[in-house]
């Protein structure tokens, strides 16, 4: 079976982020699964510009569009990030998602 999707265009509704989690402007947020890979889901996730908290699952991310930094609080780094990059993230890790140009990524977790 082939399993095929836009990721560019796929609309996805976006709603504010909880207030629980915002740490600055007024972001929203909003993703869309596209498929099964094994036993991992894969989608596709976009945020406007703003600031928020968030602990992750286990994820592998590649950026189509925008520009952010992640700062990764119990490591003490941020990662600047922009349309190419790729980006692991470790499930239970605590970041703070800074986006400066509506981001949109491709993921599999």
């Amino acid at each position: 079976m082939i399993d095929h999707a836009a990721a560019l265009s796929h609309a996805i509704p976006l709603e504010p982020v909880d207030a629980s989690q915002v740490v600055a402007g007024t972001p929203r947020i909003g993703g869309a699964v596209l498929g099964m890979h094994g036993d991992r889901e894969y989608g596709v996730w976009e945020m406007t510009p703003g600031s928020m908290s968030d602990v992750e699952t286990d994820e592998l991310c590649v950026i189509l569009t925008g520009s952010a930094s992640v700062e990764f609080i119990d490591l003490e780094l941020t990662i600047e990030l922009r349309p190419g990059s790729v980006l692991h993230l470790d499930n239970g890790s605590r970041t703070i998602w800074t986006v400066t140009d509506t981001l949109r990524k491709v993921w599999i977790a």
